[in-house]
C-alpha cells in the first residue's frame, strides 16, 4: 500500500483496496451458497456414509485401485454410502466400487486447473471452488475415513481428522489406513521420531488403524459405524 509524505493513502491504491472489500464481500455470498448445497445434498442421504480417499494418478492397473473399487462396493452392498473427492484414480474407482452396488456414490468434486476432472461415477454429484468448504462437508458427514495410497491430499484429510480427534473437536470415529507396504513407514516415523520424542502420547495412535485385507476393513466398518 502507497502511502504519502501526509500519511494519505494513494487515491489509485485506495481504489483496489475498496474493490478488493467488495469482491471480498461477493466472496461470501458463494462461501455460504457452498455450505448450503452441501448440507442440503448430503443431509438427505439418510445413511451413515464412509469416505474413501487416495491418489488421483493411480492408474486402474493399480492393485489398490481394485481394492478401492471392492471395499466400495462392499460397503455399498452392506448399505453404507460412499463418499470421495469426486475426481480419477482411487476416487473414481471407489465411486464405480459403489455404483456397481448400486448405492449412494457421492464425488465431492473440486474445481483444479489439473488432475480434478468429475469421474462420471457419482450419482451424488457435488462440486466445489472451496477446499475448506468441500473437507466440512467429509468430516461432518463420515462416520469413517479410509485412507489408500495417496500424496498431499489424502494426507492432508488423514492428519486434520486425527488432530480434530485429538483436540476432541470432533468424536473419534475409525480411521483406517489401506496398505502396510505403503503406510508401514510413516507409522514407523510417527513411533520413532514424534512420539519418541513427546510431541504425542501413545494413546494417539489408537486414532488409526492399519489393513490390508479388503474384507477385514469392511468387518471392521460394521463393527464400529451403526447402520
Amino acid at each position: 500500500m502507497k502511502i504519502t509524505k501526509a500519511g494519505l493513502v494513494d487515491e489509485r491504491q485506495q481504489y483496489s483496496l475498496d474493490n478488493l472489500k467488495v469482491g471480498d464481500s461477493w466472496r461470501l455470498f458463494r462461501i455460504m451458497g457452498e455450505f448450503v448445497d452441501g448440507f442440503d445434498t448430503l443431509a438427505s442421504v439418510g445413511r451413515p456414509a464412509v469416505s474413501i480417499f487416495g491418489s488421483a494418478r493411480t492408474p486402474s492397473d493399480d492393485k489398490y485401485f481394485e481394492l478401492a473399487d471392492k471395499i466400495a462396493y462392499d460397503l455399498a452392498m452392506a448399505g453404507y454410502a460412499v463418499i470421495t473427492g469426486g475426481g480419477p484414480g482411487i476416487m473414481g474407482a471407489a465411486n464405480r466400487g459403489a455404483a456397481k452396488a448400486e448405492g449412494v456414490s457421492i464425488g465431492l468434486n473440486i474445481n483444479l486447473p489439473f488432475e480434478q476432472e468429475p469421474n462420471g461415477f457419482a450419482n451424488v454429484p457435488l462440486n466445489f471452488k472451496y477446499f475448506f468448504v468441500r473437507k466440512v462437508m467429509f468430516i461432518k458427514y463420515s462416520m469413517a475415513f479410509i485412507g489408500m495410497p495417496g500424496g498431499y491430499g489424502t494426507l492432508d484429510e488423514l492428519f486434520e481428522s486425527l488432530t480434530l480427534m485429538q483436540t476432541r473437536r470432533i468424536k473419534s470415529f475409525p480411521v483406517i489406513l489401506v496398505g502396510s507396504e505403503f503406510w508401514g513407514g510413516l507409522v514407523e516415523w510417527i513411533k520413532e521420531k514424534m512420539l519418541a520424542s513427546g510431541k504425542i502420547d501413545a494413546d494417539d495412535l489408537l486414532y488409526f488403524q492399519v489393513m490390508d485385507d479388503p474384507e477385514e476393513v469392511v468387518r471392521y466398518i460394521k463393527r464400529t459405524v451403526v447402520l
